[in-house]
């Protein structure tokens, strides 16, 4: 053998070296803790539907599906946004357009029906341009890169067991009753425009919407492999798995597959809801409901005001939003014990700081912009808005800012030096 090919075949196995040892093993599945899981779930369906009825069990259930989805594949819109922004890095942004295009599709066609399964007429995520959503999506983008996750994110870690999200997610809900202090002056008293269909304000109708929505999905999606190529992108590292069937209950889901399910259960939640999915709104009830027990008059804020008062006097099972959010933390808990991975650590101060502050942030910046990556980028793009678009570019310019703070908190950032990312 020469000394060219006896490098290479060295080379060779390095890598592949290398790509073994970014595979971490499953563990065997926590059974009581699978258990525990069950007889939970069980209890929220039984309360969900005596309460607030069969749409909130079945709701109950696709939040379930969500987060075993979004666990089996790590479906990230925060590292998505990181690995593009820092190292070029596009095969999650490319497993976005793949799941706004299939939602966009299933989205359409229950627009045009006009009608929904309990006869409700389906409300597109629908919001306006403007200085709220501008700030509110930066900051949003900043505080993800901080607290570790998004919305989504934060909500399936917490039922995956990484300890420093249950701090992301009490400083989450903080951050929302804060903005729904604040939504009066951001929402009514700053500048912005009235909302924009490419749908229905373009005149397209949801056809025409449709093949331009398809054509920038097309883009973005071409977009990701001309900085790919250009940066010499490292590529994402492997998840815990295992083989054969038993992959669809442990181990890791590839990221297109997860990308369908996804857009599927977002139709169904429109189908069934009435509107799309979406998650902070939660938050906002559950921090103001608390706020209202500890003597503060909530119901004067404008974030309140309206029909939207109802819900501070009802229980949280009667909120469609409040329930998908149970289930999508029942869902991850289930799937990462099912993989043995729900284990609890001890985390440093600094990491614990950035959790904290990302999480007031992001709770903060999903009140200004009319939600957060699910409820203003997911469904807010599949709904045809402009300002789902506008959020997304808001929220990728947070994450390059966040670049540069994440090491002051001892987080890691992606180098194009890196073998995975």
């Amino acid at each position: 053998m020469s000394s060219s090919s006896a490098s290479t075949a060295l080379s060779k196995d390095n890598v592949n070296k290398k790509v073994k040892s970014q595979i971490v093993p499953l563990g065997s599945p926590q059974t009581w803790l699978v258990i525990s899981a069950v007889i939970i779930a069980i209890i929220l369906s039984i309360a969900s539907i005596s309460i607030g009825g069969i749409k909130q069990g079945i709701l109950l259930w696709i939040g379930l599906l969500l987060g075993v989805t979004l666990f089996h594949a790590r479906f990230g819109f925060t590292s998505a946004f990181r690995r593009f922004t820092s190292v070029g890095n596009g095969e999650a942004i490319r497993a976005h357009m793949l799941m706004l295009a299939v939602a966009s599709t299933l989205f359409a066609i229950i627009f045009s029906v006009n009608t929904t399964l309990f006869g409700a007429k389906p409300t597109p995520n629908l919001d306006p341009v403007g200085t709220s959503l501008i700030v509110g999506s930066f900051l949003f983008g900043i505080g993800m890169q901080l607290g570790g996750g998004c919305a989504s994110g934060t909500l399936y870690a917490v039922g995956g067991g990484r300890t420093e999200m249950f701090f992301t997610l009490i400083a989450f809900i903080v951050g929302s009753v804060i903005g729904a202090w604040h939504f009066d002056f951001w929402i009514n008293q700053m500048p912005s425009f009235k909302p924009f269909s490419l749908a229905t304000s373009t005149g397209l109708g949801w056809l025409g919407g449709w093949v331009l929505q398809m054509i920038i999905f097309g883009f973005i999606t071409w977009m990701t492999f001309v900085v790919e190529k250009r940066r010499k992108a490292p590529k994402m590292a492997s998840l815990p798995t295992t083989t054969g069937w038993k992959r669809i209950f442990r181990g890791s889901w590839p990221l297109l597959t997860a990308a369908v399910v996804l857009a599927v259960l977002n139709a169904a939640t429109l189908f069934v809801k009435g509107s799309p999915w979406g998650i902070t709104s939660g938050f906002a009830l559950w921090g103001s409901k608390a706020a209202s027990a500890l003597g503060i008059n909530v119901e004067n804020w404008a974030y309140w005001s309206g029909p939207k008062a109802a819900a501070l006097h009802q229980s949280v099972f009667t909120d469609g939003t409040s329930v998908m959010d149970f289930g999508l933390i029942i869902g991850a808990f289930v799937a990462s014990t099912l993989g043995g991975l729900f284990v609890l650590k001890k985390i440093p101060a600094k990491r614990l700081a950035a959790a904290i502050i990302g999480g007031l942030l992001m709770g903060y910046g999903a009140r200004l912009g009319f939600g957060c990556n699910i409820g203003a980028y997911f469904s807010g793009i599949a709904s045809f808005s402009l300002h789902g678009y506008v959020w997304a570019i808001m929220a990728m310019l947070g994450t390059y800012v966040a670049l540069y703070l994440r090491p002051l908190f001892g987080m890691s950032v992606p180098k194009s030096s890196d073998h995975f990312c």
